[in-house]
């Protein structure tokens, strides 16, 4: 976003988070982008449940360095279910290869506050926000029927759904599945009043890929941190290889790196309605790209994605973050 003379203008964001580390990793690319304000971070189960999200977050800000206030949000999906990604992720959804954030904070941690959302904060802020979000919508859903906070929020990212195939069935993506009437509420809510919504999904993200080669040039930086995200970046590649070979998909640095240059993607009109009731496709995003004549559009999806760019973008911050 610039300027009329070219510049680019102060972007203000708000995060919402299951803090595994490739939501990591995206906190870290903003928080080294230039003109970018973090005005906040809400944490939500997804990844793992609240409580070790809660913990992950607290050493991140302990190890990185993070002034921005962070807030613990819902634990459970609106109809009180809980699914978590730790079978694949880990007891704390940052496998490593060795050294973890534990391993490395040594301090006393930042009481995170209990919040079902910031509402009040936001609702007398003079600012709007752009909203990232890198898990399920719960905590955006309750935000989003608050008129008095939804008027604060200028635009809506989401790294979930899918325009493809999902991961956590063949039908719905993780973020999507876990709170699927959360995301229906978000898109809907949205469109009504006229708030911008992308969805970064799987198939966008899938196209952007790491290995372990990257982790072992983050390693020869030399420093705590270094050791720390080489490790964390390793154990995140062997996930669908434990040997390491195969590379590996990243998530929500991609959807981080489109918000920050949305022009690295092809962004699609579309109508995306999520599946709440089917039992094969409970949590599917459907995406109806046959928008105006089949459907009115209600968000733009992220096509083709420059993956050099983007990959480019998250090496850089992961070494950024390692000094």
């Amino acid at each position: 976003m610039s300027s009329p003379n070219g510049q680019r203008l102060r972007r203000r964001v708000w995060l919402d988070t299951d803090m595994g580390f490739d939501d990591l990793a995206a906190v870290l690319m903003l928080q080294h982008a230039a003109n970018v304000e973090i005005a906040g971070m809400s944490l939500c189960a997804g990844n793992a449940p609240l409580p070790v999200v809660r913990r992950s977050a607290a050493l991140a800000a302990a190890c990185f360095g993070w002034a921005f206030p962070i807030t613990a949000g819902a634990g459970a999906a609106l109809n009180g279910s809980s699914v978590t990604a730790q079978s694949v992720l880990g007891e704390d959804a940052m496998r490593s290869a060795g050294l973890g954030l534990g391993d490395v904070v040594k301090t006393e941690l930042a009481e995170i506050a209990d919040a079902e959302f910031p509402l009040a904060e936001l609702a007398e802020s003079a600012e709007s926000v752009e909203v990232l979000a890198l898990g399920p919508l719960t905590n955006l859903a309750r935000w989003m029927q608050a008129p008095a906070s939804r008027q604060r929020i200028a635009s809506i990212t989401w790294m979930g759904g899918s325009a493809g195939p999902g991961n956590h069935t063949a039908a719905a993506e993780f973020n999507a599945f876990v709170d699927p009437e959360a995301a229906q509420i978000v898109i809907a809510e949205a469109a009504k009043v006229g708030i911008p919504f992308k969805m970064v999904g799987l198939d966008a993200c899938r196209q952007v890929r790491v290995r372990a080669a990257d982790a072992a040039n983050l390693r020869a930086i030399g420093t705590q941190k270094a050791a720390l995200l080489a490790d964390l970046l390793l154990g995140y590649v062997r996930i669908p290889d434990p040997s390491g070979q195969s590379p590996m998909s990243v998530y929500d640095p991609t959807a981080a790196a489109l918000w920050l240059q949305p022009e690295l993607t092809t962004w699609r009109p579309a109508c995306v309605d999520v599946e709440l009731v089917g039992h094969h496709t409970r949590g599917m995003t459907v995406c109806e790209f046959r928008v105006p004549r089949k459907a009115q559009a209600n968000a733009e999806v992220a096509g083709a994605v420059d993956e050099a760019a983007v990959r480019a973008m998250v090496l850089a911050a992961l070494a950024a973050a390692s000094s």
